[in-house]
């Protein structure tokens, strides 16, 4: 049966490949068995390539796949008796001696270092992923895009979000890291159908809601001022709750209602602030997790801040895909090149 469904599968997306589809499926079978490549001539060397290594080059170069097709063909295999799990993020390729590339763009990256910052120069790409177990280290890309010199990570985010959700039945929950946790990604995403959780800097102001209209002048459109680092700004907590983790050990979860950003007065948000603490009490790490709950009713306490440690598993699914995928070993000339090779 398992194998009757893969076979289906593998068949499904043979069809979406565009030109070039028998020595592009060829190359995506010769990727998954190599585990060492220098070159990505290597690759030809694969038994399950039956060709002569130009054709790798060839197809890469003449393939176009159906990206659409294969996302639609993705989310089929999603559950549908249970809130589906996305994680959201964006990584680079560096390509720093790559002077002739067009567009390239400067990148964040922790393994590279230039003019004693964490930066890079090269191309980014945007990724949506299905998280789908409740542990471990797997998520499975469902988009997986190039941002163009003329876009931005969040603008990328917000229009691969919107397609994946257009396609699914049931609302997911998005996972999103600090970067995506400012007004315009909030903003952006309003009318699409899936709730978001997303992390907090910790100098990051807030605002809470209006006091009631005095009959006088134009309403307010904020109340008082909630910065993340001033504990004299927060007010009244709504929920604490306290947790023994098995991993963790105690965890305090503080929760604060009806937020919102300046520039997004539309999109109310929960706050939730995590907090490790040792058996006397005190913080056990200096720096607590804040979190922004924004969409409709949010899932329990107990299981909201857990969901936000499976975001981790696209950091993985990145790693896996540079060392295991060989996804950065080519070195292409062109942009359009590079994205073909997604």
């Amino acid at each position: 049966m398992k194998r009757a469904r893969l076979e289906e599968f593998r068949q499904a997306a043979y069809t979406h490949l565009g030109k070039a589809h028998d020595a592009t499926f060829e190359l995506t079978d010769a990727i998954l068995l190599t585990r060492n490549v220098y070159s990505l001539a290597d690759l030809s060397l694969s038994p399950v390539f039956r060709r002569k290594w130009p054709s790798i080059y060839e197809a890469i170069q003449d393939t176009k796949p159906d990206r659409e097709k294969l996302m639609e063909l993705y989310i089929k295999l999603l559950p549908t008796d249970k809130r589906v799990l996305l994680a959201g993020d964006h990584t680079a390729w560096s390509r720093p001696d790559a002077v002739t590339l067009k567009e390239r763009t400067i990148e964040h990256s922790i393994t590279e270092i230039a003019g004693n910052k964490p930066i890079t120069i090269g191309q980014g790409y945007s990724t949506i992923a299905w998280i789908p177990e409740d542990s471990g280290s797997w998520a499975i890309p469902l988009r997986h895009e190039w941002i163009t010199s003329r876009s931005s990570p969040i603008d990328k985010a917000v229009e691969q979000l919107k397609k994946v959700c257009e396609s699914m039945s049931v609302r997911p929950i998005s996972l999103w890291d600090s970067e995506y946790g400012c007004a315009p990604f909030v903003f952006k995403t309003a009318s699409i159908k899936a709730d978001i959780l997303v992390r907090l800097r910790s100098n990051l102001c807030v605002w809470g809601a209006p006091p009631p209209y005095s009959g006088k002048g134009r309403p307010r459109k904020h109340g008082a001022q909630f910065k993340l680092n001033e504990p004299s700004t927060w007010g009244e907590v709504a929920f604490v709750l306290e947790v023994n983790d098995l991993k963790l050990g105690r965890v305090k979860i503080s929760v604060w209602e009806n937020l919102h950003f300046r520039k997004a007065t539309t999109r109310p948000m929960t706050l939730l602030r995590v907090e490790r603490l040792d058996l006397d009490g005190n913080l056990r790490v200096l720096r607590p997790l804040w979190l922004a709950w924004v969409g409709e009713q949010m899932p329990p306490l107990d299981e909201v801040w857990r969901l936000y440690l499976r975001r981790f598993t696209i950091d993985h699914w990145y790693r896996f895909l540079k060392q295991r995928l060989h996804w950065t070993v080519p070195k292409f000339s062109t942009p359009e090149q590079c994205e073909h090779a997604l």
